[in-house]
C-alpha cells in the first residue's frame, strides 16, 4: 500500500511539475521532481525503518518542507529561460496562462490601419489609451481607468469584438503599481465549435462509464465497511449489496458537489467537461470526481460563485446524511491506540470541531468525552463529504478555496494566502497526521490561480460575506474541537 501510495504521489508531481515549470526553466524535469519528492521519499524510508507507530521528529518535517521548496525554485530560477527584453510588465507576476509562451518574438498581429482602429476601441471617457506594448503573447494596452471596472472592460471588450471579432481575449488585470492594464491575446478557441468538438468536450460516454464503475468498486467498499468479508462474498456474492448505502450516499455528495460546478459554468456559458468519477479497486472504492473548465472565466464573480458552487452543493446533500448516519452509529470506547477523521471504526468526534457539535446534537446524552462512534455506512459518507469539502476550500492554487480568496481579494493576494494556508495545514498535519500526504500535494499546486478575464471588477458585498461563510467552515472541519468546548459539551 505505501509503495502505491508513493507512485501514485510519484506519478502526479511530475505531471504538476512538469505543466507549471517546463516552459519557464532548462532545468531538467526529473530533477525538479526529484526535489519536490524527496520528502516523501525520506517519510517513506522512515515508515520502512521504524513503522507508523514512531512518528517522524517535527524537526526533520520542518527541514524537509523548507528546504526542499526552497532549492526547487532556485533551480527554477538558476535554468529560467531567458524574457524578451521589453519594458517591465505590468500585467502580474506570473506568466500569461491563456497562450503557450513562443520561443521566439513574433511580428505584429496587426498592421498599422488594425492599430489606429485599436486606439479607437478605447474611448477617453472610460480608459485613456497611453501607449500599445507589443510581446511574444500579448498586446499590452497601458492607460488611465476612467470609469468604474466593469464599465471600462464591457466597453474595451465590445468595441473590439466589433472590429476584430473573436481573433483576441480581451484581458483586464492590475497592474504592478495598481493602474489596471489592457492585454489582447490571440483566441484559441477562435474557430466555430461544430456540435461534433462538442460531443468530444462532454464525453458522455466516458462520463456514464465511470459513473458505472465508481458505484461498483464504492458499493464493494461498502459491504467491507458494513463487516462483509471475501469469504462470505464468494459464498453469497449478493452480499455485496450491503455496501449500496455507502456508495450511494458517497456517489450523491461527490455527484452533487461537480454538478454544482457544471452549472453554474453554464450558467456563465462556460465550456466545461461531465463530471468524471476516478473509480480504485481498494480503500473508499473512488479518489473523488473532477470537471475541466474548457473556456477563460469571464470575471472574478463567475470564478468565485463556479467555486463555491461545488462545496456548498455538496455540503448541503453531506450534512443531512451526516447526521442520519450519525444517528443510526453506535457509540463505542476509544481505543488505546488513538483515533483520527479516518478512523470509522471508532471516530474521536473531537478530531473536528463541526463534528463534535453534530455528533452532540444526534447522540445527546450517549456519548461522553472518552468514547468514540462506529460510524454507519452512511455516516461514513458523511464523514468523507466533510473532508472532501474541506481539503477542496483549501485556499491555494486552482482548487476550490484558491479560486474564491483569489475572486475576493484579486490574484496576487490570493497567491499569498496560498502560501500561508501550505504552511499552516502542514503545521496542521502534526495534529493530524492522516493530512500529511494533502499537505505534500498543497506543496505541489502551483500557489497563482490563472486571471480572469476582467480581473479587476470587485465582488459585491453578499459574494465576500459567502466567502467568508465558506473558510469559516473550512476551519470548523479542519480543527479539532478546543478543550473548553468538548468539556461544556460533554
Amino acid at each position: 500500500m505505501l509503495l502505491f501510495w508513493l507512485l501514485l504521489l510519484g506519478v502526479f508531481t511530475f505531471v504538476v511539475v512538469r505543466r507549471s515549470v517546463s516552459t519557464i526553466t532548462r532545468t531538467p524535469i526529473w530533477l525538479l521532481w526529484f526535489v519536490m519528492m524527496l520528502p516523501a521519499f525520506i517519510l517513506a524510508g522512515w515508515v520502512v525503518v521504524h513503522g507508523t507507530d514512531e512518528p517522524a521528529p517535527a524537526g526533520l518535517l520542518l527541514t524537509l518542507f523548507i528546504v526542499c521548496p526552497m532549492l526547487y525554485w532556485i533551480l527554477i530560477q538558476w535554468g529560467r529561460n531567458p524574457t524578451p527584453k521589453t519594458a517591465p510588465s505590468e500585467s502580474g507576476a506570473t506568466p500569461e496562462p491563456l497562450v503557450p509562451q513562443p520561443t521566439k518574438p513574433q511580428l505584429r498581429p496587426i498592421d498599422k490601419e488594425e492599430e489606429a482602429a485599436l486606439q479607437g476601441c478605447f474611448p477617453w471617457s472610460v480608459y485613456y489609451l497611453q501607449n500599445i506594448e507589443y510581446r511574444p503573447q500579448a498586446m499590452i494596452c497601458r492607460g488611465q481607468l476612467r470609469a468604474s471596472p466593469t464599465v471600462a472592460y464591457e466597453t474595451v471588450k465590445e468595441n473590439i469584438g466589433r472590429h476584430f471579432g473573436d481573433r483576441f481575449l480581451v484581458v483586464f488585470q492590475e497592474g504592478l503599481q495598481g493602474k489596471p492594464v489592457f492585454a489582447l491575446v490571440p483566441n484559441p478557441q477562435a474557430q466555430t465549435e461544430s456540435p461534433i468538438n462538442s460531443q468530444r468536450l462532454t464525453r458522455p460516454g466516458l462520463a456514464l462509464g465511470l459513473l458505472l464503475v465508481t458505484l461498483f468498486t464504492t458499493t464493494a467498499a461498502g459491504a467491507y465497511m458494513a463487516g462483509v468479508t471475501d469469504d462470505q462474498l464468494q459464498e453469497a456474492p449478493g452480499l455485496i449489496l450491503q455496501g449500496v448505502p455507502y456508495a450511494l450516499s458517497l456517489m450523491v455528495i461527490l455527484g452533487c458537489h461537480e454538478m454544482g460546478h457544471y452549472l453554474m459554468a453554464r450558467r456563465y456559458r462556460m465550456k466545461a467537461t461531465l463530471p468524471y468519477f476516478i473509480p480504485v479497486p481498494f480503500f473508499l472504492g473512488t479518489f473523488g470526481a473532477f470537471i475541466q473548465l474548457k473556456s477563460p472565466v469571464p470575471n472574478r464573480r463567475a470564478l468565485f460563485d463556479v467555486g463555491i458552487a461545488g462545496p456548498l452543493a455538496g455540503l448541503v446533500v453531506a450534512l443531512p446524511l451526516l447526521l442520519w448516519g450519525l444517528g443510526h452509529s453506535e457509540v463505542v470506547p476509544i481505543p488505546e491506540s488513538g483515533s483520527s477523521l479516518l478512523s470509522f471504526e471508532a471516530l474521536d468526534p473531537t478530531a473536528s470541531l463541526m463534528l463534535t457539535l453534530l455528533a452532540k446534537l444526534m447522540l445527546g446524552s450517549a456519548i461522553g468525552i472518552d468514547q468514540a462512534i462506529h460510524l454507519h455506512p452512511v455516516a461514513i459518507a458523511g464523514c468523507l463529504g466533510l473532508v472532501v469539502t474541506a481539503l477542496n476550500l483549501m485556499p491555494v492554487g486552482q482548487l476550490d478555496g484558491g479560486h474564491i480568496v483569489h475572486a475576493m481579494y484579486g490574484q496576487r493576494m490570493g497567491q499569498a494566502v496560498g502560501q500561508i494556508a501550505r504552511l499552516l495545514v502542514l503545521l496542521l498535519a502534526l495534529i493530524h497526521s492522516e493530512l500529511l500526504l494533502w499537505a505534500i500535494l498543497l506543496f505541489f499546486i502551483p500557489a497563482a490561480d490563472d486571471p480572469a478575464l476582467n480581473d479587476v471588477s470587485e465582488l459585491d458585498d453578499r459574494r465576500d460575506m459567502l466567502g467568508l461563510l465558506a473558510l469559516t467552515l473550512l476551519v470548523m472541519i479542519v480543527l479539532p474541537s478546543p478543550g473548553f468546548l468538548t468539556q461544556l459539551l460533554y
